[in-house]
C-alpha cells in the first residue's frame, strides 16, 4: 500500500490519500515501506488495523503482539512487540495518534484530524479480532483495551468558517490551524502531556506502557509540517494534466539536465 500510494501522491497532489493496512503487513513484510513513507513525509493518512494476530491464517501472533500475551489456544508470546506508534514518532511522522475501534467517538475525529493534516499522518487503530484475539490473556481484546485505556486528549475538527469572536475566559483547549484553514481543537485531559514535544511524548508513552496502560488520542502533532512535494520541489500540476511541451521540453533542456549530473 505505501509504495502505490506514494507514487499516486507524487503524480497528483490534489487528492486525499488514505491508506489502510494491517499490523501483519505494516509491522512485518511491509515494515520497510511503512518506514520510508513516514520518514519521507508523504502527505497521507496511514491507518493500521492493529489486532495482534494473523486473522486470515488462524490466529498466529503478529509482530505487534505484546510479550506475555496469550493466543486463543493458550500459547504464550515470548517475542518483543513492535510498537507502531513509537516507531512512527521516531521516523518523523508529523501527526501520530492511537485509537480504538470500540470507541468511535474518539476515533472518527482522529481520522478527520489526520485527513486535514498536511504531512505524514499515522493512526494506530487497535481493532480486536473477534475470532482469534478477544479472549482472557489477550492485550488487544475489547475488554482489555477498555479497562486499560488512558486517553490523553480529545479532538474536535473545525472546518473553515467565517471567524466568530467572543470574550470569555480560556479553558484547557489548544487550537492548531492547518494549511487549509481548518483547526484541530485539542481538549487536554492530562495537563502534563504536550503533543508538540516529541521526546516528552515518547517518554510518557513508555511510562504508561510500563504501567500496563494503552495511551490513546492525538499523541504528537507538528503544527508546521512539510510533505514530500516540498522536499523534492515537484511540479504542482497533476501529471495527467501536463501538456506535451511540459513533458518533452526539448533537446536544450535535456542537455542542461544531463550536464548538471556530469
Amino acid at each position: 500500500m505505501p509504495s502505490a500510494l506514494t507514487g499516486a501522491n507524487l503524480a497528483n497532489r490534489d487528492l486525499i490519500y488514505l491508506g489502510v493496512s494491517g499490523d501483519g503487513d505494516s509491522a512485518s513484510i511491509g515494515l520497510g515501506q511503512f518506514a520510508h513513507s513516514l520518514r519521507r513525509g508523504v502527505n497521507m493518512v496511514y491507518i493500521v488495523e492493529n489486532n495482534g494476530v494473523y486473522g486470515l491464517t488462524k490466529g498466529q501472533f503478529s509482530a505487534t503482539s505484546d510479550r506475555g500475551s496469550k493466543s486463543k489456544k493458550g500459547a504464550l508470546n515470548t517475542d518483543a512487540a513492535i510498537d507502531m506508534v513509537m516507531l512512527a514518532m521516531e521516523l518523523g511522522a508529523t501527526y501520530v495518534a492511537r485509537g480504538f475501534s470500540g470507541d468511535k467517538t474518539q476515533l472518527v475525529p482522529l481520522i478527520k484530524g489526520a485527513i486535514v493534516h498536511h504531512g505524514s499522518a499515522f493512526i494506530d487503530c487497535i481493532s480486536p479480532c473477534v475470532a482469534f484475539n478477544n479472549h482472557v490473556g489477550s492485550t488487544k481484546g475489547f475488554d482489555y483495551v477498555r479497562e486499560h485505556n488512558e486517553a490523553v486528549n480529545r479532538l474536535d475538527v473545525m472546518m473553515p468558517r467565517e471567524p466568530i469572536t467572543a470574550d470569555y475566559a480560556p479553558g484547557e483547549v489548544e487550537e492548531v490551524t492547518q494549511h487549509d484553514g481548518s483547526v484541530l481543537r485539542l481538549r487536554k485531559l492530562h495537563a502534563e502531556y504536550d503533543v508538540h514535544d516529541r521526546i516528552a511524548a515518547m517518554n510518557y508513552l513508555q511510562e504508561r506502557k510500563a504501567a500496563g496502560e494503552i495511551v490513546t488520542g492525538v499523541l504528537h502533532v507538528d503544527p508546521d509540517p512539510e510533505d514530500l512535494h516540498a522536499h523534492l520541489d515537484t511540479v504542482e500540476t497533476p501529471f495527467n494534466k501536463l501538456a506535451e511541451s511540459d513533458l518533452c521540453p526539448g533537446v536544450e533542456a535535456l542537455e542542461k539536465f544531463n550536464s548538471a549530473h556530469r
